[in-house]
């Protein structure tokens, strides 16, 4: 990957303001036609080949030169505003989010901040933060402070705002990923904060500015904190809401997914306790769970290793397990019962010490994953 020029730049942001092409789409033409100044270039017969990309999307061949004013005029925001544009080809793009299928391949950045940290720890909650839930987040924070995480959230009202001002206080970087374009603080009350968020870390947006804000951007812009974090924990949720979302998406990454369990009859705990009983996320009760889990040490502390798999002093049976889920990543009982040729019962039996052992864990749906 490299830095592009200011032309590959043009015709990269030409071809992500372009209607209807999303990520997914936007990647699949960069894979077919190698670059976005290419496929403009590319004849109807040689485009249309391109997966997921009809009749309807080539039209935007014919906006080039609006696609490419619209480009140049971002560029020269940029220039003057003093944010960044980043795109996915960029090296000081965040590292974190290019493995992912969905991620964005463009990002607006205002701050002083490399993106691309060494530990990351994400907090999210609902808006309608109680005494309890802004007090947990301060303590989280306080507490993780040992460990130097950048504190990622989204600059909502209630647990968001909460974790960026205690990271400001704790001496911590953090990053504000908004549902909004970079040039519009949302909510507008924030907006002190997000100057001092500058300073020390970074505001970004997939939303370019000047584009229209839709109450869609804030759910979209949960599976950014989610990739950017190594471990999310969700404070304080309600059985449906954009913090559940968040743990949602991060659990589907393969990501570290705490909740901070909560009152039975507070009904914004109801989301953390559904995650727990679900098996989405890990109790929170220490910033030990999240270190252990990261393999993090502490200053002065030998650094702690993710074990090896060893199978030297493993039975047939176990070794069949660990082979199948070292190839696949997770998998469903019953498959791995066929596949293996061990018996249910057999098999759950074996799957169970494993867990205690640390070197699988369960999922919801049945499935086991391997954790080393």
């Amino acid at each position: 990957m490299h830095d592009p020029t200011h032309e590959e730049l043009r015709y990269f942001l030409a071809l992500s303001l372009a209607p209807k092409v999303g990520p997914g789409i936007f990647k699949a033409i960069l894979a077919y036609s190698g670059s976005p100044q290419r496929f403009f270039q590319l004849n109807k017969g040689k485009a249309s080949k391109i997966p997921r990309v009809g009749d309807k999307l080539l039209e935007i061949q014919k906006q080039e030169s609006q696609l490419l004013r619209q480009a140049d005029d971002l560029i020269n925001q940029a220039y003057k505003k003093g944010f960044q544009i980043l795109t996915y080809l960029n090296p000081e793009f965040p590292q974190r989010l290019k493995t992912l299928d969905d991620s964005p391949v463009v990002l607006f950045a205002q701050g002083k901040s490399d993106l691309n940290f060494e530990r990351t720890v994400g907090i999210v909650g609902t808006r309608s933060a109680t005494t309890y839930g802004k007090a947990a987040t301060r303590k989280i924070i306080e507490d993780l402070t040992i460990y130097q995480p950048a504190i990622i959230s989204g600059l909502a009202y209630g647990i968001d705002i909460e974790a960026h001002r205690m990271a400001l206080q704790a001496g911590l970087p953090t990053v504000a990923v908004m549902g909004s374009p970079i040039d519009q603080i949302y909510p507008a009350t924030h907006k002190k904060t997000a100057l001092q968020i500058e300073e020390t870390g970074a505001l970004i947006s997939e939303y370019p500015p000047g584009s229209k804000m839709t109450p869609g951007n804030f759910p979209a812009r949960n599976r950014i904190i989610a990739g950017l974090s190594d471990a999310l924990i969700v404070v304080e949720a309600a059985v449906k809401g954009g913090a559940l979302i968040s743990a949602e998406i991060a659990f589907s990454y393969n990501k570290e997914v705490f909740a901070v369990p909560g009152n039975l009859q507070s009904p914004y705990s109801e989301g953390c306790n559904l995650l727990i009983k679900r098996m989405k996320a890990n109790i929170y009760t220490g910033p030990g769970d999240v270190a252990e889990a990261l393999f993090w040490s502490k200053p002065g502390e030998v650094s702690q290793k993710k074990p090896a798999l060893d199978l030297t002093n493993r039975d047939e049976e176990e070794c069949k397990i660990l082979n199948l889920l070292l190839e696949k990543g997770e998998s469903e009982i019953d498959q791995m019962s066929y596949q293996s040729e061990i018996p249910l019962g057999m098999l759950s039996s074996k799957l169970l010490a494993l867990e205690f052992e640390g070197i699988v864990k369960s999922l919801p749906g049945k499935k086991y994953k391997l954790m080393v």
